[in-house]
């Protein structure tokens, strides 16, 4: 069993499509008794992901040993700009202060990219995912299986595009489609987006696991 460490159906339901080949059987976070929203405090999106996987992993060890997992994977993303010398990066979420909207974000990303030419608002997205073992004892802290990471090119509108999405969605341009993410099918922004980098990566690096 895998632990995804997320409460969002929608990236559970992309790992357990991806898991289909392995007979393995992957839940979020609700399979776990209460857990705490993890204090992202690291600097870079690795440390955030794994703070988050050893947290849950830890939660999970406590667990039954019939029903615990034997993984847990915990991601981390946002985006990358040039010009703001690679911010919002790990704060993307909060870009705008604590409790903001996506649009309290675009806006103010908008208005403080305004002005600047299309050469300088070069930006891209980027997922990491940590993968830990489920240890015996909830006091260790798990060793770091490997990382998947998943970037995706592009830069800054100067106005927002497109009605599908979420998040910078509307006002990132992806580089190969001149396109915002929010203008993209669904389908063809998961095959060129951060996410499904890191997810394809996670495929292929899950499999050799599996084989040790």
């Amino acid at each position: 069993m895998l632990l995804v460490g997320t409460g969002n159906l929608h990236k559970l339901e992309e790992i357990a499509a991806i898991l289909q080949d392995f007979s393995m059987e992957a839940v979020s976070l609700d399979y776990l008794p209460p857990v705490e929203e993890v204090e992202e405090t690291g600097s870079t999106f690795r440390e955030n992901a794994k703070l988050k996987a050893d947290y849950f992993s830890r939660v999970a060890a406590s667990l039954d040993p019939q029903k615990r997992p034997s993984w847990v994977i915990a991601d981390d993303s946002g985006l990358c700009v040039d010009a703001l010398d690679g911010g919002p990066g790990v704060y993307s979420a909060r870009f705008a202060g604590e409790n903001c909207s996506y649009a309290d974000n675009n806006r103010k990303l908008l208005q403080t990219l305004e002005g600047l030419p299309a050469g300088q608002r070069a930006a891209r997205f980027v997922c990491t995912i940590c993968c830990v073992p489920v240890l015996d004892d909830p006091g260790l802290e798990p060793p770091t299986l490997f990382y998947c990471e998943g970037t995706c090119p592009g830069q800054i509108a100067t106005g927002e595009a497109g009605t599908g999405g979420f998040g910078y969605d509307p006002i990132f341009v992806e580089e190969s489609t001149g396109k915002t993410f929010a203008e993209l099918e669904a389908e063809e922004k998961n095959r060129l987006s951060h996410r499904g980098q890191a997810l394809r990566d996670f495929r292929l690096k899950f499999a050799d696991l599996c084989k040790t």
